[in-house]
């Protein structure tokens, strides 16, 4: 393996102006992909792009709110008339919602929540799935939580929006097998010392966690190494 192994990739990562998503756009843009930053914040999508800088990489800031189908379209236009292709999509921003037994669950915050969640991703792979098909070398990663496979009380409306995007990503795999080298992965981060787990868990030491550095570590390990299609893994 060289010291860049995705140099001349592009990849797109949701929800890069913090956390996971800004750990893991650093992580692949030091093994060499230009990175596409897609989150709602344009400062915190500028700190990164900047830490990306500093460190030599390069990145290309693209604010947009993942609730506009339109705006999804418009950045997938953009990234296909710039650079005809893209190799690696990182699906990684999420809203938690309150945490709420299930017939406490808001419907209209329920609807915001499903809405990010799974119709966001389900409007990001139709906009990218004809870049990926141009791509040698494509790979889609999603990433989950443990409450998707494994029901847990209060967190119904999260848990249940994880279900449902596994489901949707591995029907996608299964679509694509056979029609060139797409290949999913879904990733469970595991406890990490992120903003949403702060809000989940008020009382718990962060420092006990581990940092999101090294779930985007991992992230970037995992698409530069390669994978099987539907592949499955938890950090930590």
């Amino acid at each position: 393996m060289t010291d860049h192994p995705l140099s001349d990739t592009i990849a797109l990562v949701t929800g890069a102006s913090r956390g996971i998503g800004a750990a893991t756009a650093r992580a692949l843009a030091a093994k060499g992909a230009h990175v596409v930053l897609t989150a709602r914040t344009p400062g915190g999508l500028e700190e990164t792009e900047e830490a990306i800088h500093t460190a030599g990489g390069t990145a290309t800031i693209a604010p947009i709110d993942l609730a506009d189908g339109d705006a999804i379209g418009r950045l997938a236009s953009a990234v296909g008339e710039r650079w005809g292709r893209l190799d690696t999509m990182v699906l990684n921003a999420a809203m938690l919602g309150t945490l709420a037994p299930v017939p406490s669950i808001d419907a209209k915050e329920f609807s915001r929540l499903l809405s990010l969640n799974i119709g966001a991703n389900q409007a990001l792979i139709a906009a990218f799935d004809p870049l990926l098909r141009q791509s040698p070398r494509p790979r889609l990663v999603a990433l989950t939580s443990s409450v998707g496979a494994k029901p847990r009380a209060f967190w119904g409306a999260y848990g249940a929006s994880k279900a449902a995007l596994e489901t949707l990503v591995l029907a996608y795999a299964e679509e694509m097998e056979g029609l060139g080298d797409l290949r999913v992965a879904i990733v469970d981060p595991g406890a990490t010392a992120t903003a949403m787990r702060r809000a989940a868990f008020p009382g718990e030491d962060q420092a006990t966690l581990k940092s999101p550095e090294v779930v985007g570590e991992a992230v970037a390990d995992l698409v530069a190494d390669g994978y099987p299609t539907r592949h499955r893994i938890r950090i930590g």
